[in-house]
Protein backbone atom coordinates (compact mmCIF):
# COMPACT_ATOMS: atom_id res chain seq x y z
CA UNK A 1 0.00 0.00 0.00
CA UNK A 2 1.62 3.31 -1.22
CA UNK A 3 2.48 5.82 1.94
CA UNK A 4 0.38 8.90 1.64
CA UNK A 5 1.38 12.18 2.66
CA UNK A 6 -0.84 14.51 4.20
CA UNK A 7 -0.55 18.45 3.35
CA UNK A 8 0.38 20.67 6.08
CA UNK A 9 -2.82 23.15 5.86
CA UNK A 10 -2.16 26.23 4.15
CA UNK A 11 -1.19 29.62 6.34
CA UNK A 12 -3.15 32.79 6.24
CA UNK A 13 -1.03 35.57 4.68
CA UNK A 14 -0.31 37.91 7.52
CA UNK A 15 -1.92 40.95 7.17
CA UNK A 16 0.75 43.74 7.25
CA UNK A 17 -0.52 47.10 8.43
CA UNK A 18 1.93 50.18 7.84
CA UNK A 19 1.76 52.86 11.48
CA UNK A 20 -0.19 55.80 11.18
CA UNK A 21 3.98 56.96 12.01
CA UNK A 22 4.72 55.44 8.21
CA UNK A 23 2.01 56.79 6.41
CA UNK A 24 2.58 59.80 7.30
CA UNK A 25 6.82 59.79 6.44
CA UNK A 26 6.00 58.20 3.28
CA UNK A 27 3.24 61.09 2.43
CA UNK A 28 5.62 63.32 3.45
CA UNK A 29 8.49 62.19 1.10
CA UNK A 30 6.22 62.40 -1.54
CA UNK A 31 5.41 66.11 -1.14
CA UNK A 32 8.79 66.79 -0.32
CA UNK A 33 9.87 64.80 -3.82
CA UNK A 34 7.62 67.63 -5.80
CA UNK A 35 8.19 70.51 -4.39
CA UNK A 36 12.02 69.73 -5.16
CA UNK A 37 11.10 68.49 -8.35
CA UNK A 38 8.70 72.03 -9.28
CA UNK A 39 11.86 73.78 -8.29
CA UNK A 40 14.73 71.71 -10.15
CA UNK A 41 12.21 71.85 -13.65
CA UNK A 42 11.68 75.70 -12.83
CA UNK A 43 15.77 76.45 -12.71
CA UNK A 44 15.94 74.10 -16.38
CA UNK A 45 13.14 75.73 -17.26
CA UNK A 46 14.86 79.38 -17.00
CA UNK A 47 17.95 78.01 -18.07
CA UNK A 48 16.89 78.51 -21.74
CA UNK A 49 19.60 78.33 -24.87
CA UNK A 50 22.73 80.67 -25.51
CA UNK A 51 21.72 83.41 -28.04
CA UNK A 52 18.79 85.59 -28.25
CA UNK A 53 15.75 85.17 -26.05
CA UNK A 54 13.00 83.55 -27.56
CA UNK A 55 9.54 85.50 -26.59
CA UNK A 56 5.83 84.08 -27.49
CA UNK A 57 5.98 87.35 -30.16
CA UNK A 58 8.91 86.18 -32.18
CA UNK A 59 7.70 82.53 -32.18
CA UNK A 60 4.24 84.31 -33.23
CA UNK A 61 6.11 86.24 -36.43
CA UNK A 62 7.74 82.79 -37.27
CA UNK A 63 4.27 81.22 -37.09
CA UNK A 64 3.17 83.80 -39.58
CA UNK A 65 5.97 82.80 -41.94
CA UNK A 66 5.23 79.48 -41.98
CA UNK A 67 1.32 80.18 -42.82
CA UNK A 68 2.39 82.30 -45.78
CA UNK A 69 4.86 79.63 -47.07
CA UNK A 70 2.79 76.81 -46.61
CA UNK A 71 0.14 77.66 -49.41
CA UNK A 72 2.84 77.73 -52.16
CA UNK A 73 5.32 74.99 -50.93
CA UNK A 74 5.72 71.30 -52.61
CA UNK A 75 3.71 68.19 -50.66
CA UNK A 76 7.25 67.73 -49.07
CA UNK A 77 8.01 71.09 -47.91
CA UNK A 78 4.63 71.15 -46.56
CA UNK A 79 5.17 68.32 -44.39
CA UNK A 80 7.73 69.92 -43.08
CA UNK A 81 6.39 72.92 -43.03
CA UNK A 82 3.25 71.76 -40.70
CA UNK A 83 5.50 70.26 -38.67
CA UNK A 84 7.36 73.30 -37.63
CA UNK A 85 4.57 74.73 -36.93
CA UNK A 86 3.64 72.22 -34.75
CA UNK A 87 6.58 72.84 -32.95
CA UNK A 88 6.83 76.55 -32.24
CA UNK A 89 3.20 76.34 -31.33
CA UNK A 90 4.11 74.16 -28.21
CA UNK A 91 6.94 76.05 -27.97
CA UNK A 92 4.86 79.63 -27.72
CA UNK A 93 2.30 77.72 -25.31
CA UNK A 94 5.50 76.96 -22.90
CA UNK A 95 6.79 79.89 -23.21
CA UNK A 96 3.74 81.52 -21.86
CA UNK A 97 3.62 79.74 -19.28
CA UNK A 98 5.54 81.46 -16.40
CA UNK A 99 6.65 79.77 -13.62
CA UNK A 100 6.68 81.96 -9.94
CA UNK A 101 10.37 81.20 -9.42
CA UNK A 102 10.35 83.21 -5.99
CA UNK A 103 7.07 80.86 -4.56
CA UNK A 104 8.57 77.87 -5.88
CA UNK A 105 12.22 79.06 -4.41
CA UNK A 106 10.48 79.63 -0.95
CA UNK A 107 8.38 76.25 -1.17
CA UNK A 108 11.98 74.68 -1.75
CA UNK A 109 14.01 76.17 1.01
CA UNK A 110 11.68 74.93 3.43
CA UNK A 111 11.76 71.44 2.53
CA UNK A 112 15.27 70.69 0.71
CA UNK A 113 17.36 70.33 3.56
CA UNK A 114 15.13 67.24 5.30
CA UNK A 115 14.80 65.95 1.29
CA UNK A 116 18.57 66.17 0.93
CA UNK A 117 19.07 64.44 4.43
CA UNK A 118 16.66 61.76 4.11
CA UNK A 119 18.13 60.86 -0.14
CA UNK A 120 21.65 61.57 0.91
CA UNK A 121 21.67 64.15 -1.58
CA UNK A 122 24.87 66.44 -1.01
CA UNK A 123 25.43 70.10 -1.41
CA UNK A 124 27.48 69.86 -4.14
CA UNK A 125 24.93 67.49 -6.25
CA UNK A 126 22.51 70.77 -5.89
CA UNK A 127 24.92 73.16 -7.18
CA UNK A 128 25.29 70.70 -10.05
CA UNK A 129 22.12 71.32 -11.44
CA UNK A 130 22.15 74.70 -10.94
CA UNK A 131 20.78 75.80 -7.59
CA UNK A 132 22.23 79.03 -6.52
CA UNK A 133 24.47 79.07 -3.21
CA UNK A 134 22.96 81.56 -1.71
CA UNK A 135 19.44 79.42 -1.97
CA UNK A 136 21.04 76.21 -0.52
CA UNK A 137 22.74 78.35 2.29
CA UNK A 138 18.74 79.51 2.98
CA UNK A 139 17.90 75.62 3.04
CA UNK A 140 20.13 74.78 5.69
CA UNK A 141 22.76 72.69 3.29
CA UNK A 142 26.06 73.17 3.86
CA UNK A 143 29.25 72.33 2.06
CA UNK A 144 30.25 70.30 5.00
CA UNK A 145 27.52 67.95 4.85
CA UNK A 146 27.15 64.75 2.22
Amino acid sequence: MPATTKKAPAKKPVKRTMSADHKAKLAQGRAESRVVSRYLDALAAGKGKRGRKRTPESVNMQIARIDKEIAEAAPLRRLELVQRRMDLVSERDRLAQRVDLEGVEREFIKVAKSYAERNAISYVAFRELGVPAEVLKRAGISRAQR
